[in-house]
């Protein structure tokens, strides 16, 4: 019984330092499913910047992702997955106008980036354009056919009744 007491606590205290598992989810570029994987938002050296800033995203610590994300696109520029995640972020604290410019950045980048035209597909919803976001979901499908993220700006379109 004594030996079983130390290999219990060993093992407890080996998985209670373990960090948060990261989950393979795709490319990070849309598809409804934000991040490519799911660490915790905390700082962790084994995941990348952007990594830490989908997880403070899949969190919805979106203040978090947001200072994250802008040190990244000030120092990457031309990182459209992280323009598209703070495009995301502002959207979901409900900064539209910060939410738009990111999009826009992205698509400048990315014209074919399957994420930023979803998101920016539900922020023209949510703005009262469900004209535009027909003609994203219209180029979506040009894209990807019906993909994750097609069949989501689909979804969302037909919620709002437009």
């Amino acid at each position: 019984m004594n030996r079983i007491v130390p290999i219990s606590a060993l093992f407890l205290s080996a998985i209670l330092a373990l960090p948060a598992a990261a989950i393979d989810e795709g490319d990070g570029g849309g598809g409804g499913e934000v991040a490519r994987h799911r660490p915790s938002a905390r700082t962790d050296s084994s995941f990348t910047p952007l990594d830490q800033a989908r997880g403070a995203v899949n969190e919805k610590l979106f203040d978090v992702a947001v200072r994250r994300l802008q040190r990244i696109v000030k120092n990457e520029p031309q990182n459209a997955d992280a323009w598209n995640l703070l495009g995301y972020s502002y959207r979901m604290l409900g900064d539209l106008d910060q939410s738009s410019a990111a999009y826009l950045q992205v698509l400048a980048i990315d014209p074919n980036h399957t994420g930023a035209l979803e998101y920016q597909g539900e922020l023209f919803l949510e703005t009262g354009k469900p004209d535009l976001a027909r003609a994203n979901l219209e180029k979506l499908k040009g894209l990807c056919g019906n993909c994750e993220g097609a069949e989501e700006l689909e979804k969302a379109i037909q919620a709002a009744g437009a």
